[in-house]
């Protein structure tokens, strides 16, 4: 009986040995490769309405989001960033 147990306890030992091996490589693989490049260098130029101020500018992916207000309305708009072409806008507003 005691041999069994011995045994049953080695098992279950190994057992969560390998599901901390696991979830250790899990988060390192996590963190050494979920962190993509960005690229070496953004130049360039966009051409914005007159009167607009910017109030934010992020880069996602292949687009640049630009948030600008002109003449007390809000709007956030899409370029391409390779060619910084517009790829679209999207106006806010407030309800009646």
């Amino acid at each position: 009986m005691l041999r069994k147990l011995r045994r049953f306890a080695a098992f279950s030992g190994l057992i969560m040995v390998l599901g901390f091996i696991a979830v250790f490589g899990a988060i390192g693989y996590k963190l050494l490769s979920g962190r993509k490049s960005a690229p070496a260098e953004i130049a360039g130029t966009i051409q914005l309405p007159k009167g607009a101020n910017v109030r934010a500018a992020v880069i996602s992916g292949d687009l640049i989001a630009v948030t600008l207000e002109r003449g007390g309305l809000i709007e956030t708009r899409f370029y391409d960033l390779a060619t910084r072409a517009a790829r679209g806008s999207l106006s806010f507003a407030s309800e009646p």
